[in-house]
């Protein structure tokens, strides 16, 4: 018998001084049994560094022709295609072709994912994003998660302040192009 995905949930206060998003999330995350804790936390995190109308996420690791997080307008057209992790270069072209804005999140060594694209056909790849964390970060974090996790996370001036079920960390959010 397979294993089925395991629920978690996040109450997370957000506070982006960086992009003047201030709200209240109530956030059902499954996370498929493939799925890692680094990487299920990184998809948190990437949906509330993007979040606005419209956002959403979508299987995750289960979905093949969809990235971990999306952002429709109300017209149903896709305007940021978020991926997690290490996407493949075909991804990303895909992804640039459909959305008006392609980002990646990712818990790895960010130098060992751009490497992974280099000389690979990107649609779009000069306003194509990456963004990373400090060394550990993300392990931290994954390490305090529950399946019932209670969040604060502000954003100012590029650094990110997490409390997370009652422990405190913090990251720069670092920005790379993919040239």
């Amino acid at each position: 018998m397979a294993l089925g995905a395991t629920m978690h949930t996040f109450s997370v206060q957000l506070a982006d001084v960086d992009r003047g998003v201030y709200d209240d999330l109530a956030l059902r995350v499954a996370q498929h049994p493939s799925e890692t804790a680094a990487f299920m936390m990184t998809r948190v995190l990437a949906y509330c560094l993007e979040y606005e109308e419209g956002i959403a996420f979508t299987e995750g690791v289960a979905a093949t022709d969809e990235p971990a997080v999306l952002i429709r307008d109300v017209t149903g057209r896709i305007t940021a295609w978020i991926e997690v992790g290490a996407p493949d270069a075909d991804r990303l072209h895909h992804g640039s072709r459909l959305a008006d804005r392609t980002v990646v999140y990712t818990h790895r060594d960010p130098a060992k994912v751009r490497a992974a694209w280099t000389g690979k056909r990107i649609h779009g790849a000069d306003a194509v994003r990456l963004y990373s964390f400090d060394p550990g970060f993300i392990d931290a974090a994954a390490a305090l998660l529950d399946r019932r996790n209670t969040m604060t996370l502000s954003v100012t001036e590029g650094q990110l302040y997490l409390e997370l079920n009652g422990s405190t960390l913090s990251s720069t959010v670092h920005e790379h192009g993919l040239e």
